[in-house]
């Protein structure tokens, strides 16, 4: 993975999105569901694309928006919708357009009420706050944000009434209903004009809602106490005006060190590869706050719909986000009086120092293939206390042990950090340090392979016979895995395991490539040998299930 020369350097001028060229071609560019590039496809994280391209237009809108009805309607959900967008240029237009086809169908539409940006976080609080106690006349929501992805691209997501990612058997019938309709032309799509949609719509107070009940999440009156000086980038996001109505609620030392909100992102140092992205886990893209890590005692960062974190800690800089994840756990924990059966959720792709923590605590482990989605049943009932992904997304009960959110929650995990640096004395960093200092410290690293189709279909359909390696980097393979060990479901790849390493491998979701996974308690060296095998072991597997 070759890293850009232009990597964690602000962005040019030349490299800014045309935002009217951008909106013009949301409307203008009608795309072919025939052409798989351009038709709906809902991955881990909803319909994504770019207008520019025909991949993220309002056709695609439009047709979605009548699908979630349709379902909706199917399935007997009767109550609200809340809806939410982010500051991607692509959002709002987008959103524009779901009220129009929302009210037409006579959905309880409910907007934010200052017509502000709303984080991920917000909408599944919003969602299980509306139905909680109730089995019938259940809320669901929309989120129109691309996440951390880049100022061209917009994204589209639904969350049913559990409030987190929707399910594949949920997204598969959208998206067929979906595509169906853009296959003829829209025909049955209902509509009514914008200003009518808007007038119809209901209010809530998206911003007052989540922030009063953070209490209920995090310690915020430790964090108050301590005195410490906090600092915080939105990254040109949804959670700007939330940390300023956190700050000025809970008494904070928050500096908000930039609140610019512009859709082309042009504040912004540019990513491993030159391009803009808001990815609070990369050191490029948060070059301007680890530049000002001095200045606070624990800073954070959100990426543009705020359900990713990252974590300045002190002279440490940004913490790598498995690092960060296995802090959390060990001190959520051990400070939270959460029932003995409650485990620790992590994705098969995320760190084993959380098998070694769970297993010191000691507290059930359930790991989960890749996508929060598999978090959400186990943070409803509250047998999961927190979920974690590594690429920076996490969520948790609050403090008495019932759901807080079940997408993922980069606020709160913000404000973790905060609190574990309060009530422990020292940050995250500091914390992490200790645990290696008990189990090792691990190298972990994840790199892009070339494959074609073919080869990404074989990789997703392995089955354990299908490897036949018996050592690893020098270590015996005690583990090969093709579904997940924590709920049995296919894990669209294969995990390799030894007693200090592994490796997982998984086909990428957009590009003609596959994605390794692999991490050593024995050394970067080992890493390396593991990484140069596992792309053997692969290649071999394709042959033996071609």
């Amino acid at each position: 993975m070759a890293v850009s020369e232009r990597a964690g350097k602000p962005a040019e001028a030349a490299m800014l999105v045309d935002v009217d060229r951008l909106i013009d071609a949301y409307y203008d560019i009608h795309p072919d569901p025939n052409v798989p590039t351009q038709a709906v496809a809902f991955g881990t994280s909803g319909h994504r694309g770019s207008s520019l391209n025909g991949s993220f237009n309002e056709d695609h809108i439009l047709a979605t928006t009548e699908a979630i009805c349709r379902y909706r309607k199917g399935r007997g959900i009767s109550g609200p919708l809340f809806i939410g967008r982010d500051s991607h240029a692509l959002s709002k237009p987008a959103t524009r357009t779901a009220l129009e086809v929302l009210v037409a169908n006579g959905v309880s539409v409910l907007v934010d009420s200052g017509d502000g940006l709303t984080p991920t976080p917000a909408i599944s609080h919003a969602i299980l706050t509306y139905n909680r106690n109730r089995t019938d006349g259940l809320a669901d929501g929309i989120v129109v944000t691309p996440s951390h992805n880049p100022p061209e691209d917009g994204g589209f997501k639904y969350n049913p009434p559990n409030g987190g990612p929707a399910d594949t058997d949920v997204t598969g019938a959208i998206q067929s209903d979906a595509n169906e309709l853009l296959r003829v032309h829209l025909k049955g799509v209902s509509r009514v004009p914008f200003e009518q949609a808007i007038v119809s719509a209901g209010r809530y107070d998206f911003t007052t809602t989540y922030v009063a009940d953070l209490v209920n999440v995090v310690d915020m009156d430790a964090i108050r106490a301590s005195g410490l000086k906090l600092g915080v980038d939105p990254l040109g996001g949804a959670s700007v005006d939330y940390w300023a109505a956190i700050r000025d609620l809970y008494h904070l030392d928050l500096t908000v060190t930039n609140e610019i909100v512009d859709p082309q992102f042009g504040f912004m140092t540019v990513d491993w590869d030159g391009r803009i992205r808001m990815d609070p886990s990369s050191p490029y893209a948060m070059a301007r706050l680890v530049a000002l890590k001095d200045r606070f005692d624990v800073a954070f960062a959100n990426d543009a719909d705020a359900d990713r974190h990252g974590i300045v800690s002190g002279a440490a800089g940004l913490m790598n986000p498995n690092h960060f994840l296995s802090a959390a756990v060990a001190y959520l924990y051990r400070h939270r009086d959460w029932r003995p059966d409650v485990a620790v959720g992590k994705t098969l792709v995320s760190t084993s120092m959380l098998d070694r923590v769970a297993a010191e605590l000691p507290r059930r482990l359930l790991e989960v293939p890749v996508g929060f989605k598999w978090f959400v049943d186990g943070l409803v009932d509250g047998t999961l206390g927190f979920g974690g992904e590594e690429s920076a997304g996490a969520s948790f009960l609050r403090r008495a042990g019932t759901v807080w959110t079940t997408d993922k929650d980069g606020l709160i995990a913000c404000l973790l950090a905060a609190e574990l640096t309060a009530k422990t004395g020292q940050n995250p960093a500091v914390s992490y340090g200790q645990l290696t200092a008990r189990f090792g410290a691990p190298a972990y690293r994840r790199i892009d392979a070339p494959a074609t189709p073919e080869q990404k279909a074989i990789l997703a359909r392995l089955s354990p016979e299908h490897i036949s390696a018996s050592e690893i980097a020098g270590e015996r393979v005690i583990s090969v895995l093709t579904r997940a060990p924590g709920n049995d479901a296919p894990i669209g790849g294969v995990k390799v395991a030894t007693e200090h390493g592994w490796f997982a491998a998984r086909p990428s979701g957009t590009e003609a490539a596959y994605k390794i996974y692999a991490e050593s308690f024995l050394g970067e060296g080992h890493l390396e040998r593991i990484l140069s095998q596992a792309q053997l072991v692969v290649a071999e597997a394709f042959g033996a299930a071609g």
